[in-house]
């Protein structure tokens, strides 16, 4: 699998709001993996929301970021596995269901997804 690039704004996100009421750990690899993304370096953009994902696996917005990777990537497959998974966490969680959106999937399949 190749590894890509990190938009936190596929569905008009900000970072400030992504990141709000988190482990500072998390927000440094998020912002992290931003930077990497503004300066092309897809691949470690990649490994920096993985290491968020691991760092906290309860952080809903570490997976929006991936997704919203994925989605920029061309790769809506693999943006929607990962909104899915914010989903389950949190099924009302206001970033996962604007990313679906963005997608043009439907938000209710998302909702009911294991």
């Amino acid at each position: 699998m190749k590894f890509l690039s990190l938009p936190v704004f596929v569905a008009g996100l900000s970072l400030g709001s992504a990141f709000a009421a988190t482990d500072p750990a998390v927000t440094a690899l998020l912002t992290q993996a931003h930077d990497a993304q503004i300066r092309g370096e897809a691949e470690k953009a990649l490994r920096l929301a993985q290491a968020a994902i691991v760092a906290d696996p309860a952080h809903t917005a570490s997976y929006v970021a991936l997704g919203d990777l994925y989605a920029r990537q061309g790769q809506p497959e693999y943006a929607r596995s990962y909104y899915d998974l914010a989903l389950a966490i949190d099924p009302q969680d206001a970033s996962a269901l604007k990313a679906i959106a963005a997608l043009g999937a439907p938000v209710q399949a998302a909702v009911n997804a294991p």
